[in-house]
């Protein structure tokens, strides 16, 4: 029985939901997910030119986990951007300090220390939550 996989640790989230190719017909795309963990790799080490070891040092991996990590957010994006097809972020097995949200109405993303109720922007009560993190607010609705 293998070990169960360590969480994580995304800073920053994307500040927009995913991309998608221009000259195909958004009826006709197929998704590629890059998950929050691998979109985090990528920003690490291709845009904030991290080194792995410093970049698996703050998402709280071992080097070689990140650089796995970090193949499979390159693949992704490759198959996308070759093939023509939609990138969406989302999901994974990733943890953060801060709460994110996306609003439904402005979809503005709103990134919060504690638990809102109201986008910090346009006041609407439709958000979605982003992060894993439990809220006491998650459990009064359940």
């Amino acid at each position: 029985m293998s070990r169960p996989k360590r969480q994580r640790t995304v800073q920053n989230p994307p500040i927009m939901e995913g991309f998608r190719p221009f000259g195909i017909p958004i009826k006709d795309l197929e998704p590629v997910i890059l998950l929050f963990e691998e979109y985090e790799a990528f920003r690490f080490c291709d845009y904030e030119g991290l080194k792995q070891e410093e970049a698996a040092l703050s998402m709280g991996v071992s080097r070689p986990t990140l650089t796995r990590i970090y193949e499979q957010a390159r693949k992704s994006i490759a198959k996308a951007f070759v093939e023509g097809k939609a990138l969406f972020i989302d999901g994974g097995n990733f943890h953060t300090d801060d709460f994110w949200y996306r609003c439904n109405a402005c979809l503005k993303l709103n990134i919060c220390e504690e638990a809102i109720h109201h986008c910090i922007y346009c006041q609407a009560d439709d958000l979605r939550r982003l992060d894993q993190k439990p809220s006491k607010h998650d459990h009064e609705t359940e």
